[in-house]
């Protein structure tokens, strides 16, 4: 498997006016830019502007603190071996406030210590969601507890 890009952003002299329209909501929004997946998703440009709305909302629109989100999007992008999301949203975590030990011990596959409790329950909510498939009732009345219901389900939104 290759992990170079097989599908970049369409040839802009070729974009329907869709397309277009999909790159300039895109480019003029809270990323500023089209890359990754965005770029591909506009050779489709239906699922381009539907994606990046829920993307959008995940990242910026979350009632999830910054710090909160960005390390739920972390713990699923190491599941995933998403290099791209890595790449992107470590920076934009450390940023954050997620420390770098733990930033650290996710990209190395570990169990990180965390000195907020709504930090480890959004780490072993999503870890525990991801591997099992489910979680657990105990993981679950502490995730529960520590962010409140409507955080909860924008975090399984983001994952």
């Amino acid at each position: 498997m290759t992990h170079t890009p097989r599908l970049g952003l369409p040839d802009p002299a070729r974009m329907s006016e869709a397309q277009r329209a999909a790159h300039d909501a895109i480019a003029s929004g809270p990323r500023g830019r089209v890359e990754g997946p965005l770029a591909v998703w506009l050779h489709s440009a239906e699922l381009a502007n539907n994606a990046q709305a829920l993307g959008a909302f995940c990242r910026f629109g979350s009632s999830l603190p910054p710090r909160l989100s960005e390390l739920a999007i972390l713990v699923m992008g190491s599941y995933w071996r998403a290099g791209f999301e890595w790449y992107i949203h470590a920076p934009i975590a450390a940023k954050a406030g997620v420390p770098e030990a733990v930033i650290a011990a996710i990209k190395a596959g570990g169990t990180p210590v965390f000195a907020e409790p709504d930090a480890r329950a959004v780490h072993d909510f999503a870890r525990e969601l991801l591997t099992a498939h489910e979680v657990s009732d105990e993981t679950y009345a502490f995730a529960r507890h520590q962010l409140g219901d409507r955080a909860l389900v924008d975090l399984v939104g983001i994952l």
